[in-house]
């Protein structure tokens, strides 16, 4: 009890500290529209012609308000990571706040066990699992982002094939499409662009775009014009040609994915018709599914269907997952 009680102290210190400096945070991101623009311009722009590896060390991005917060993270290991997933996600969250927000979302799985009079070993899972879910909500709006981007890519890809047959240089082209082109794409390119204007090498320039979006279409794009710059040739016509590979694997991916729909609502219905009907049973007849948990026997067989429906669950998603 001692134990537990004193966890729990230093479980609640660690939960208010991380949220005073979630307020703190809060209080120093306030400000008008204009100001969180420019901030995340200068946020983006920081990754100018730094090497990947010492993305958030070597960088003047701050990961967090307070400097010897800072200064504790970055000697904390993969904490680049971090950082390049928050950039990646288009988020002007910092690391501290991420950290913040997973501790407390530990502290309070941590507590719901506790009050649900669970097992030790069952509250730690429980709160394990609170707190991976800001990274992980962080890593599907990474994902939805990078998704937009690369959908938004073909028209953006047109739009510089026409400024360069008009006789635009292509850094202007970049322009045209940062002010043209819908978010968040417009986004990239003005960094782009604007890395261009402070000196950075325009090959430079461009693989730091294809760093913060880390999508085979954008690596194919930044591979082009890289090898043009070196050799010369029609970048329009090559450019053109891009687009149209682009649009033409989309509407192929579609049409996979018309022809995979039947097999993944299969997958769907056959993983969660025995929690369904489980279920059911459950609140239909309570006692039938008690002996099947009070039994040691039943339970050997609850731990082998579990695995093996794992096992049938994982086959399934292998199956139907298609990539191209």
């Amino acid at each position: 009890m001692d134990s537990t009680y004193a966890m729990f102290l230093v479980l609640g210190f660690l939960a208010v500290f991380m949220l005073l400096e979630g307020f703190l945070l809060l209080w120093h991101d306030s400000g008008t529209p204009e100001i969180k623009r420019v901030r995340e311009r200068l946020y983006l722009l920081a990754s100018a012609d730094k090497p990947q590896s010492t993305l958030a060390l070597a960088r003047d991005r701050k990961l967090s308000d307070i400097p010897y917060v800072h200064a504790w993270l970055t000697k904390i290991p993969r904490v680049a990571a971090l950082d390049q997933l928050l950039l990646q996600a288009g988020s002007e969250q910092l690391v501290a706040s991420l950290l913040a927000s997973m501790v407390l979302a530990l502290v309070v799985g941590v507590l719901l066990g506790a009050v649900l009079d669970w097992g030790w070993m069952s509250v730690l899972t429980l709160g394990l699992l609170f707190a991976v879910v800001p990274l992980v909500r962080m890593r599907w709006k990474r994902l939805r982002r990078l998704d937009k981007i690369v959908a938004e890519l073909p028209d953006a890809l047109d739009l510089i094939c026409r400024a360069l047959r008009a006789g635009h240089a292509f850094s202007a082209t970049l322009s045209m499409v940062a002010s043209q082109s819908p978010q968040p794409i417009a986004t990239e390119f003005k960094t782009t662009f604007d890395e261009i204007n402070f000196g950075v090498a325009t090959k430079t320039a461009l693989r730091n775009m294809a760093m913060r979006v880390p999508a085979p279409d954008m690596g194919f794009f930044v591979l082009a014009v890289s090898i043009q710059l070196e050799t010369g040739g029609n970048l329009a016509n090559l450019l053109g040609i891009l687009g149209s590979l682009i649009r033409a694997r989309f509407k192929f991916f579609g049409r996979v994915r018309v022809l995979a729909a039947e097999g993944k609502l299969s997958a769907y219905i056959l993983a969660g018709l025995p929690f369904f009907l489980g279920g059911i049973i459950q609140l239909a007849n309570p006692s039938y599914m008690t002996v099947l948990f009070a039994d040691p026997t039943g339970i050997v067989v609850v731990e082998v269907a579990v695995v093996s429906m794992l096992i049938g669950i994982f086959l399934l998603w292998r199956i139907n997952n298609v990539r191209l």
